[in-house]
């Protein structure tokens, strides 16, 4: 009996070392410095739209308890998140009691009864976040630009709060380093303060569910079509560089695949060859500098990468059947007049 009873404790230790080691815990005490001004972030009054919902921050601080102290029963209407970052003692939740030592944390949701203690021979220390979560008006909608993908991670983010188990667990991704960014925003008050501090606390949201929650039901991460992805990349690249020498070779070099490939992507994407698309770039542009100037021709020419001026002439006039200087006498009298309308 005595014999399995020191099995079990042995095992325990081992248990706890292993969450210890897994929430990261070092040996100096890295959430000191927050003792200096415990009620530094409470005094902020930070509140921000994430996605669809309003968070108010109500309280954000390093506690501290001595031996033995203990916090009766009691419930809140926001959310509560409890980081245990050094010492140890016990929690009730509803009906259920557990131990509670370093790297461990638990959330108290909307009307979760709580009770905490800590333990009669070391003091507790306790990290702690107060959160209202308020969701805003359905009419307010996306405006791009990643909007849309924000508003799902949260809408993600808050829900999985409400999956969490009413049991502490271990911090395995360091939701509580965002307590410390935090306090250090606070302490240098650098550009940027308001959004910077945003950010840490969405930090320890989202760290704080991806320690429980699995991946069913989670906003999948956007992808690209990277074959229309590249062809945009590629055609920018010729209209950017029209007016220089330019291969098919070093096109593809400069959006990392090969010649061959590109060559491809440009018949699937484009329905065009990469020689076809680069000379429609430059007789474009060819075309609005004849009507845009009285530059000469052969000038023009070498400006947007003809380097023999004279193989300018069969090119324009297979495409629009008459030669720029035909093309420029023929349309200067309708840009004009539309300049003039203008």
């Amino acid at each position: 009996m005595h014999t399995d009873q020191r099995q079990d404790g042995r095992e325990l230790n081992r248990k706890k070392q292993a969450d210890r080691k897994a929430s990261g815990s070092a040996g100096p005490f890295p959430y000191a410095r927050m003792a200096e001004r415990q009620d530094a972030l409470d005094r902020l009054d930070l509140q921000f739209r994430w996605g669809g919902y309003g968070i108010r921050v109500l309280r954000c601080h390093l506690a501290s308890f001595p031996p033995g102290h203990i916090i009766p029963f009691h419930k809140h209407s926001e959310y509560e998140f409890h980081f245990i970052p050094k010492g140890k003692g016990k929690v009730i939740l509803g009906d259920q009691v557990y131990d509670l030592h370093e790297g461990l944390f638990y959330l108290t949701g909307p009307d979760m009864l709580h009770y905490q203690e800590s333990a009669p021979d070391e003091p507790m220390h306790e990290l702690c976040l107060h959160l209202e979560i308020v969701p805003l008006e359905a009419d307010v909608q996306p405006t791009g630009w990643g909007d849309e993908l924000e508003a799902a991670e949260a809408r993600d983010c808050i829900a999985a709060l409400g999956r969490l188990p009413a049991a502490p667990v271990v911090d395995r991704f360091h939701a509580m380093n965002g307590f410390l960014e935090a306090y250090r925003i606070w302490e240098e008050q650098p550009i940027g303060f308001y959004t910077l501090l945003k950010q840490a606390i969405v930090q320890i949201l989202l760290r704080t569910v991806r320690a429980l929650d699995g991946a069913d039901g989670r906003t999948g991460i956007p992808e690209r079509d990277m074959g229309f992805h590249r062809y945009q990349l590629a055609t920018q690249y010729i209209q950017d560089n029209e007016s220089m020498p330019i291969s098919l070779e070093q096109v593809a070099e400069a959006i990392g695949i090969s010649s061959r490939q590109l060559q491809r992507i440009f018949r699937s994407e484009g329905q065009t060859t990469f020689r076809d698309y680069l000379e429609h770039t430059r007789l474009t542009a060819i075309c609005s500098e004849l009507l845009l100037t009285d530059k000469a021709i052969e000038e023009i020419a070498i400006a947007h990468g003809y380097a023999n001026p004279n193989y300018l002439y069969p090119v324009f006039k297979s495409k629009y059947e008459v030669t720029p200087s035909a093309y420029r006498k023929i349309h200067a009298g309708e840009h004009g007049a539309a300049s003039h309308s203008q």
